[in-house]
């Protein structure tokens, strides 16, 4: 049975086995482990995660791929497939036991961002994440504070999770091949968060308006939230731009915003 790669569901199927060996290799994957694969394609992963006995959840929007995979896979006990939007799944519900998740996928760009946010909104119930993005998209989430690629989605996914760009993955790795390279990226969801943060949603609100015009420094870019005086008061400089400052700086100036509401 064969599937046409569609366009406006974004699939690029992996083929290339030495990326797949790549790939697992990384996981340290174990039978007593329950994974969830979203957008599995065709079972380029599917099929040696369940060989390896683990417990297995997939995802998959396109239903014609729904009926792929349940035929391919009739004989796995240890699977379930969901034919549903990741977008709007609860993964919390696939929790038993207290057990933790640890969740792959190959995720279409024009999802990734949203998808990674809404997983994260569950992040007490995963252990990890390996996701393959465009390389844009990987070195944007482990950018450090003074990179061109640091930014909105660098601070925000660094403030959940520990970061790591584990290898490239060239275009000829896919049916159809991309136009651009991608990544793999582990994603570690922190046990206490790296700083305090008194509102999350004030800590992306300092953070969109401070890269919103990044040639600015904080004194014109963040003058409609906090005046200069007050960000000198915090010992950050209102002359830098938003590019160079840490987790921690972002922390002070959204927790400053919310302590003034308070007021």
């Amino acid at each position: 049975m064969t599937h046409t790669p569609r366009k406006r569901f974004g699939q690029n199927f992996l083929h290339d086995h030495n990326i797949i060996y790549h790939i697992l290799s990384s996981l340290q994957a174990n039978p007593d482990q329950h994974w969830v694969e979203i957008g599995p394609g065709m079972g380029a992963l599917t099929e040696p995660l369940l060989n390896m006995g683990l417990r297995l959840d997939i995802v998959e929007l396109d239903r014609d791929l729904v009926v792929l995979l349940k035929d391919k896979f009739k004989q796995q006990d240890n699977l379930q497939i969901f034919s549903a939007d990741a977008l709007k799944f609860d993964f919390s519900g696939l929790v038993a036991d207290k057990e933790k998740l640890r969740i792959i996928g190959n995720l279409p760009y024009n999802i990734s961002t949203p998808l990674m946010f809404h997983l994260l909104n569950n992040a007490s119930c995963i252990e990890d994440m390996h996701f393959m993005l465009q390389k844009e998209v990987v070195d944007r989430i482990c950018a450090a504070p003074g990179s061109k690629k640091y930014g909105r989605l660098s601070v925000m996914m660094q403030y959940y999770c520990a970061t790591e760009h584990l290898f490239d993955v060239p275009p000829e790795s896919f049916d159809p091949a991309p136009k651009v390279m991608s990544a793999i990226v582990r994603l570690v969801p922190h046990q206490q968060p790296p700083v305090q943060v008194n509102d999350i949603r004030m800590l992306n609100r300092v953070v969109v308006q401070a890269f919103s015009q990044r040639r600015k420094t904080l004194r014109n870019s963040l003058k409609k939230l906090i005046e200069e005086e007050a960000i000198l008061a915090l010992n950050i400089d209102p002359t830098l731009r938003a590019e160079v400052l840490s987790l921690a700086d972002f922390a002070k100036l959204s927790n400053l915003l919310v302590a003034e509401n308070l007021l």
